[in-house]
């Protein structure tokens, strides 16, 4: 693939591991704010008649989009034939219906602003729940890749006797997929949010696998609060050892403290840097690089 690949914003391991075993070039680009604010962009590579990769996850995104999208124009101006996004985590995904009236869409908007300014986009694990697919909500061609396989070779290699616990009903469907995979047992948790911080939780049956090492999964983990409430709940039921699992390593604010200080061991993937990270992704990009001409 004769392409040109630039990290923006901050390089990552992630981005480094894919470049590193795509033997692509990388891209040179200055890209910082003026004291007011604005953003100033310049492309130092030669990008004429070549294809882009722009490689960032999109945490943060409001931080990173308006020069995101002024990087993609400009790189078109310059000459590139296409230009591709690689966002391991794509953001503004939950958005996807009006829960009141009034209430804006944004996973609309997002996929609108990307779809108009990439040629294609790459993302892993999205957060799709009223979507079945990307393409319902992005034109432009999108590749969705998957942590499963990874995260049950990480089980099945770390964890003896595990039982594979899910966030809630809308996790079932992967989490059953990634229990099956591992050929162990998996329960749902009942939960209840009661606003944006406040989630009370039970979980079924769990008395009769209090020897079992407890595995809580969940694609995102944000607040944390999900997983602390479910741990208190382990806890009084005597469970023993617990480990979180994430693909995504938002942790906002104070969560990351929060949830170590409840008592379990926390795993992620590295689609964002964290110091948890220990689930490697790039196998799953550099594959689908490898395909594209």
């Amino acid at each position: 693939m004769n392409a040109i690949i630039f990290s923006l914003f901050s390089p990552s391991q992630l981005s480094d591991k894919v470049i590193e075993n795509c033997n692509l070039e990388i891209g040179d680009a200055v890209l910082r704010d003026f004291p007011d604010g604005e953003t100033f962009i310049k492309i130092n590579s030669d990008v004429q008649n070549r294809d882009v990769i722009v490689m960032t996850s999109l945490n943060y995104p409001n931080n990173k989009i308006l020069p995101l999208l002024f990087f993609s124009r400009t790189v078109k101006e310059l000459g590139a034939k296409k230009i591709g996004l690689i966002a391991p985590y794509l953001a503004y995904m939950r958005q996807d219906k009006n829960f009141s009236t009034g209430e804006c869409i944004s996973s609309r908007y997002f996929a609108d602003l990307l779809s108009q300014n990439f040629d294609w986009l790459l993302t892993i694990d999205p957060h799709l729940h009223r979507y079945k697919y990307l393409d319902e909500v992005y034109t432009t061609p999108t590749f969705t890749l998957h942590a499963k396989e990874k995260i049950v070779k990480w089980i099945q290699g770390n964890v003896k006797n595990p039982i594979i616990i899910g966030p809630d009903a809308e996790s079932k469907q992967w989490v059953s997929s990634i229990a099956d995979s591992a050929n162990i047992p998996y329960l749902i948790l009942q939960k209840i949010r009661r606003g944006d911080r406040e989630v009370e939780v039970s979980i079924p049956q769990i008395h009769e696998f209090r020897f079992h090492t407890v595995v809580l999964i969940d694609d995102i983990i944000s607040t944390g609060n999900t997983m602390i409430e479910a741990i208190k709940h382990l806890k009084k039921s005597e469970v023993k050892s617990v480990i979180c699992i994430g693909i995504h390593a938002l942790f906002a604010k104070n969560s990351y403290e929060a949830l170590k200080q409840s008592g379990c061991s926390i795993i992620t993937c590295n689609t964002i840097d964290h110091n948890t990270n220990a689930i490697d992704l790039s196998s799953l990009i550099v594959h689908v690089l490898a395909t594209l001409n």
